[in-house]
């Protein structure tokens, strides 16, 4: 594999977290760069993608990614008459299930329209600039995330976890300019196979320059308070 300048970073968060996946980076894009292969085989949905990454660097254009039309949605592609069809009768469907609240669709995260497709991969071998950074953690390496980055500062803002659709975390994260959690959706965890035991965190990528520094900063200050928190319990 080629050395690209998010290797270091990788290595980093693979070793400081103990990840048991490696994170994957996804950049919106025109069209596909040079030197990066198309991905040709069909896939049920846009989430699908983010497993494939961590194996490979592919380019996915809009209709790759028409599986899931609520996906599709979300990424930001225009969906073709029939596509938009689909999303109406799916979303339909959700609600008479109350599975979503008709007054909740608005507000599904969703991308501007504009990119023709997306580019995937480890983050690693990746290169390109990502948009985001996509982590599956468990909820201790969630909160040491969460620490590194600011998100659990009582100053701002106190954004939460959210869930369905978990592909709405990649804009949220965009949008907010911070990293994002969600718990998932039942199709999320239909179509990527993750574990129950693992969320899905994105970083958008104006975090990552100061992300390792904090990282390991967040892991010190952790193993002197547990120590401390030790002596406590011990001496009970």
């Amino acid at each position: 594999m080629t050395s690209t300048p998010h290797a270091d970073l990788a290595t980093r968060l693979q070793t400081a977290l103990d990840l048991a996946y490696p994170p994957v980076a996804v950049a919106r894009v025109d069209a596909r760069p040079s030197g990066v292969a198309a991905w040709t085989d069909a896939v049920p949905s846009a989430c699908t993608f983010w497993r494939r990454a961590e194996e490979q660097v592919f380019f996915a254009d809009d209709a790759a990614h028409m599986g899931c039309p609520i996906g599709a949605m979300v990424m930001g592609f225009e969906l073709p008459a029939a596509k938009q069809e689909e999303l109406m009768g799916l979303v339909g469907d959700m609600c008479s299930l109350a599975y979503i609240r008709e007054e909740e669709i608005p507000h599904i995260p969703h991308f501007d329209a504009g990119p023709r497709g997306a580019v995937y991969g480890p983050l690693a071998t990746f290169p390109l600039e990502p948009d985001n950074v996509i982590l599956w953690l468990t909820p201790k390496q969630t909160m040491f995330l969460e620490e590194s980055l600011g998100g659990t500062l009582w100053t701002g803002p106190q954004d939460g976890v959210f869930g369905r659709p978990a592909c709405g975390v990649l804009p949220t994260a965009a949008t907010r300019d911070a990293a994002s959690i969600s718990l998932g959706c039942i199709g999320m965890r239909t179509f990527t196979e993750i574990p129950d035991a693992y969320v899905l965190a994105a970083v958008p990528g104006s975090a990552l320059a100061t992300l390792a520094d904090g990282l390991d900063a967040t892991l010190a200050v952790n193993g002197t308070m547990e120590a401390q928190y030790q002596e406590m319990k011990a001496a009970v």
